[in-house]
């Protein structure tokens, strides 16, 4: 299947009042993580757009060090992705609390970037990005929209590059998994 990228939603959709934002559930984690999946994937292209000022403005005063952090950031989170997959206790684990895989890959990177480089640039230019992300995906109380258009990522109508790395981390919701795996079956 061919990968498409997200449409750019309106920034008024995007930060549209404080009538569309709330707190999420604490105590329910799974309807929290399905708030955080759904906004990561309908708004995936204006959290590129951010996450691509942020970096720029980075990048443009340390380029160099950027390099080098962007670079450790994606080699420890394929590595982490590849041993998870290859070891079912650790890919329950991170199946089971993926705030704490997301964690564990930035405090790696953390202590390799600070012994290779600067450790500022990794938390303006890669830590700032991430954390505005999942802060906007926490609170942005989801849509209609928002969800047809996660069902139509879900059951294999669409793939974007954040289903891709959603996928990587084994965050898509459950529900939509087992209807794809109901439609696969039945396409056999």
């Amino acid at each position: 299947m061919e990968v498409q990228v997200a449409p750019l939603r309106a920034w008024d959709d995007f930060f549209p009042g404080s009538d569309r934002f709330a707190r999420p559930d604490f105590k329910d984690i799974s309807k929290w993580n399905n708030r955080v999946v759904s906004n990561l994937l309908y708004y995936q292209t204006n959290y590129l757009m951010v996450a691509a000022a942020v970096v720029s403005i980075v990048g443009f005063l340390s380029p160099l060090n950027m390099l080098i952090g962007g670079t450790v950031v994606v080699l420890v989170f394929m590595g982490f992705v590849w041993v998870s997959h290859n070891k079912d206790i650790l890919r329950k684990l991170k199946k089971q609390y993926p705030t704490s895989f997301v964690v564990v890959i930035m405090l790696s990177s953390y202590f390799l970037i600070s012994y290779l480089g600067d450790v500022m640039v990794f938390m303006f230019g890669i830590t700032l990005p991430l954390l505005l992300m999942f802060v906007h995906a926490s609170l942005r109380l989801r849509n209609i929209k928002n969800k047809l258009e996660n069902k139509m990522e879900g059951i294999g109508l669409k793939k974007t590059p954040m289903g891709i790395i959603l996928d990587a981390l084994e965050q898509q919701e459950d529900s939509i998994n087992k209807l794809a795996d109901y439609i696969s079956k039945a396409k056999e």
